[in-house]
């Protein structure tokens, strides 16, 4: 893969290509969990056009599904339960 940038991910650079989402990005490279849900579920990729809101992670911030949100430099990505705020 020719990485057209990285973003992070748990304290560590994610390569991605220009038009890759993010949860397209940490799949490539077999993360699949992205945490858990304020009810215990697992978070994860699953269905990939947002209809499931399975893959809900903390972009910059703000809560946002991995599926639909195109990968950019610089950002950082982290699971919802890593910031203790919901």
């Amino acid at each position: 893969m020719t990485a057209s940038g990285t973003f992070m991910w748990r304290g560590e650079a994610v390569p991605f290509r220009e038009g890759q989402s993010i949860a397209s990005a940490l799949a490539g490279l077999g993360i699949h969990g992205f945490g858990v849900d304020p009810a215990g579920g697992q978070t994860r990729y699953f269905c990939g056009i947002g209809a499931c809101q399975c893959c809900l992670v903390r972009i910059d911030g703000r809560v946002r599904e991995a599926c639909l949100e195109p990968a950019a430099a610089g950002m950082t990505v982290s699971r919802l339960e890593d910031s203790h705020a919901w």
